[in-house]
Order: C-alpha cells, then sequence, then structure tokens
C-alpha cells in the first residue's frame, strides 16, 4: 500500500520532503527545524512522523493560537524548548493616525524585498496594532530591509513572545447538503453562489485550497480542508458526516468570524 495514496497529487512532493526530514533526523541522531508550515501541511508532518519511537515532532509559531508554525523533528533523547523554533517577534510601528494596514500591505511588503512565505509566520492585526512572526535567520535581513508597508514608512520594534497577540481561529458552523464533493460544489454551498459562478471563481484562480491557489472546479473536497475565495473570506469543511436518503452529501463546516 502506498503512502500517496493518502494525499493529493499535488501533495506528494512535500510529502516526499517530510520523509526526507524524517529519515535525516533519525539517521543524524539530532534534531531538524523546518520552515513555517500552513496548517494543511502540519497535518501531514504529523501523520507521517505520527507516533514514531525514534522520531519525535513539536509544532510552534509563537503562541497556542498560531496558524502558521514550524516543525521541529527530533530523537526521543532531545528535550525541546521554545528556544529550538528560532523564532523573532515583531511589533510594526506606524503613523495609525493618518493610514491603516493590513493583512495583504504586510504580505505584498515581506514579498516585495525578497522574503519567501515559509521564513515567516502569522501576521496579526487587532485595530491599529499590527504584529508578525519571522524565522532567526531572516530577522537581520528584514530589519534592514522592510522599511515601509504599503504607503506607510515603518519601524520595526522587537517584541517578547508573551507580548503576542491572542487571535482564535473561531469558525461560524452551519450544516448542509451536496451532490458531490468537488470543489466547485462545496464552494457554492458555502458561499451561497451558484456552481457556474463558483466555477468561475476557481478557474479565474480567486480560490485557494489548504491555502494554496488551485484552478481545477472538480478536485476533491475533504474534511478537515480550509477554503479561502477572495473578496469572499475564509472557510473550513469541518466534517463529512454521511448521506441522505436521497445520496447526498450532509457536510458540516464555518465561516471564519
Amino acid at each position: 500500500m502506498s503512502i500517496y495514496q493518502h494525499y493529493r497529487p499535488e501533495e506528494h512532493e512535500f510529502v516526499d520532503r517530510v520523509i526526507r526530514w524524517k529519515t535525516e533526523t533519525a539517521e543524524r541522531y539530532s534534531p531538524k527545524l523546518t520552515d513555517f508550515l500552513d496548517p494543511r501541511e502540519q497535518e501531514i508532518v504529523k501523520t507521517i512522523v505520527g507516533n514514531d519511537t525514534e522520531v519525535r515532532l513539536s509544532l510552534w509559531g509563537g503562541s497556542s493560537f498560531s496558524e502558521r508554525k514550524r516543525a521541529l523533528l527530533y530523537p526521543d533523547y532531545y528535550e525541546p524548548s521554545s528556544e529550538d523554533f528560532q523564532l523573532v517577534y515583531y511589533d510594526i510601528v506606524y503613523p495609525s493616525k493618518f493610514s491603516t494596514i493590513e493583512h495583504r500591505d504586510v504580505l505584498g511588503a515581506l514579498m516585495n524585498i525578497g522574503v519567501k512565505r515559509g521564513k515567516y509566520g502569522d501576521i496579526l492585526i487587532s485595530a491599529d496594532k499590527v504584529q508578525f512572526v519571522c524565522a532567526a535567520e531572516i530577522s537581520g535581513f528584514i530589519e534592514l530591509n522592510l522599511t515601509k508597508v504599503g504607503k506607510s514608512g515603518i519601524k520595526l520594534q522587537h517584541i517578547e513572545e508573551n507580548n503576542l497577540m491572542e487571535i482564535k481561529t473561531d469558525y461560524d458552523e452551519r450544516n448542509g447538503t451536496v451532490s458531490s464533493l468537488r470543489l466547485d460544489v462545496i464552494v457554492a454551498e458555502v458561499y451561497n453562489l451558484s456552481r457556474s459562478k463558483a466555477s468561475l471563481l476557481i478557474q479565474q484562480g480567486r480560490v485557494k485550497l489548504n491555502h494554496k491557489i488551485t484552478d481545477q472546479p472538480a478536485v476533491e473536497v475533504i474534511e478537515g480542508d480550509e477554503l479561502s475565495v477572495r473578496g469572499f473570506g475564509r472557510s473550513k469543511l469541518i466534517a463529512i458526516e454521511g448521506m441522505t436518503k436521497k445520496e447526498k452529501w450532509r457536510i458540516r463546516y464555518g465561516h471564519l468570524k
């Protein structure tokens, strides 16, 4: 039985990477720290490392509410601490009386200076307060080059881990029935759209499945998958609860509050 049957074809490359991490940790008998992983990647690491007695796993992104986390694979003798995750935390100081900063502004600013997505974690925004987490190995570069976000000049201020804002990911749960688990069908149900409109949004590259853009309306959505549709917000397929007498799938899903 192939391990790949449990994952989508586009996930096979990441599966191979996780297997290499696990093998390296076992053979070298030393810890392996990854870049920041999105929630789906974290689930894949959990399933592959599992309850292995030789290689253990810890995930951390700065707080118990972190969405993006670094994974630490380590041999059974090792006792990990938060310092092992090599995280740096910042407040973004900007003239909040005259401008606002949104999540996409921070993403764009970091992208513009050439920082890969795997090198920084959550971007936290509440009212006019903006924070983010990054990998220690890239912090010096960020401090030198990140001087503007959106139209605002900014300064970065180091903060301690315990000063991170706690922003919970809460979903407003609902129930529904769908004829299939195709992405276009699920998007139509979750966002109250026609199937043709949902399919068009997918083909236009406006839909992300587990944080990655997909243009395939027929891809199957599975329990636990996260969705986002540009302009419509984020959601999650929380549970697939069987079939009705009319052979439709009963699903439970949630919109991000």
